[in-house]
C-alpha cells in the first residue's frame, strides 16, 4: 500500500465519524457507545488475526502493557473529547488536536529518536495556524462559556493520552508483537475498562431503538476503529508518530 494510501483513507474515514457521531447521541451514555464501538472493533479484529493466521496468544507480561495501551487510547483518550465537547465547541477541540503533531514529535524523539527539524516545527506550526483560523469563531465564541477552562483541559488531557497511546503502540509493534493482534487486545482492554468503570459509577445503560443508532456503531467499529486504526498505525510505523499526526490537520478541515 502507498503512503498515500494510508493517509489519506483513515484521514477520510476520520473525517466522516464526527457525523457518524452525531447518530450516537440520545438514548445510550457516552461510556456505554465508546465501550460498545471499541468491544464490535476487537471482535472483528480478532476475526481478522484469525483469518490471516496470525497468532493471538500474547506472552502474560505483555498482557499489562496492553491493558494500559487500550485504557488511555481508546478508553481515556475518547472519554475525555466527549467529556470536553459537553463544554467548549467541537471546533475548538479540533484546534487543540491538531497540537498531537507537536505532542507526538517529542515522544517521537525521546522514544525513538526521531529528530525535530526546523522544516517540521515551521511548517506544523503553520498548519495549527491555519485550523485556528477556520474556526476563528468557535475558539472567539470560547471565552464567553462558563467551562471554557474545564473544556480545554479536558481537550488537553485527551490529546495528551492520544499521544501516548500512539506511542505505547509503536513501541509493542518495534517490540515484535503484530499490528492486527495488538490492536484487537489493546481495543478490547479499553472497551472493558470503559464498561468496568460505567459500572462502578452506577451509569444507566439504556438501548436505543433507532436503527441510525447500530449503523453508525458499526461504521464507527468497522470503519472508524478498525481500518482506519490499522492504516493510521501502518503509516505510523513507516514514518513515525509525528507524521502521522498530521492527519489531525487535515481532518477538521474535510
Amino acid at each position: 500500500m502507498s503512503d498515500r494510501f494510508l493517509f489519506w483513507v483513515p484521514t477520510l474515514i476520520w473525517a466522516t465519524t464526527w457525523h457518524a457521531i452525531l447518530y450516537q447521541l440520545g438514548e445510550v451514555s457516552a461510556l456505554h457507545s465508546i465501550s460498545m464501538r471499541f468491544g464490535v472493533a476487537s471482535a472483528l479484529l480478532f476475526g481478522i488475526a484469525l483469518w490471516r493466521r496470525e497468532s493471538i496468544a500474547v506472552p502474560a507480561h505483555l498482557h499489562l502493557w496492553l491493558a494500559l495501551t487500550g485504557i488511555i487510547q481508546y478508553g481515556l483518550n475518547y472519554l475525555g473529547t466527549y467529556a470536553a465537547e459537553r463544554h467548549i465547541a467541537s471546533g475548538l477541540v479540533a484546534v487543540l488536536f491538531s497540537l498531537m503533531i507537536f505532542a507526538n514529535a517529542i515522544g517521537g524523539a525521546l522514544c525513538f529518536g526521531q529528530p525535530m527539524t526546523r522544516r517540521f516545527v515551521g511548517f506544523g506550526s503553520l498548519g495549527v495556524l491555519g485550523v485556528g483560523l477556520i474556526f476563528w469563531p468557535d475558539i472567539a465564541a470560547a471565552s464567553t462559556a462558563p467551562g471554557v477552562l474545564l473544556g480545554m483541559g479536558l481537550a488537553v488531557m485527551a490529546v495528551t493520552f492520544a499521544s501516548i497511546g500512539n506511542l505505547l503502540t509503536l513501541r509493542l509493534t518495534r517490540g515484535g508483537m503484530q499490528l492486527i493482534p495488538l490492536l484487537a487486545w489493546s481495543m478490547g482492554y479499553g472497551a472493558a475498562g470503559l464498561a468496568l468503570f460505567a459500572t462502578i459509577t452506577q451509569v444507566p445503560f439504556h438501548l436505543d431503538p433507532r436503527p441510525s443508532y447500530w449503523f453508525s456503531l458499526l461504521y464507527l467499529s468497522a470503519m472508524g476503529s478498525v481500518v482506519a486504526f490499522i492504516l493510521y498505525f501502518k503509516f505510523a510505523q513507516r514514518h513515525g508518530p509525528a507524521r502521522a499526526a498530521l492527519t489531525g490537520m487535515v481532518i477538521p478541515v474535510i
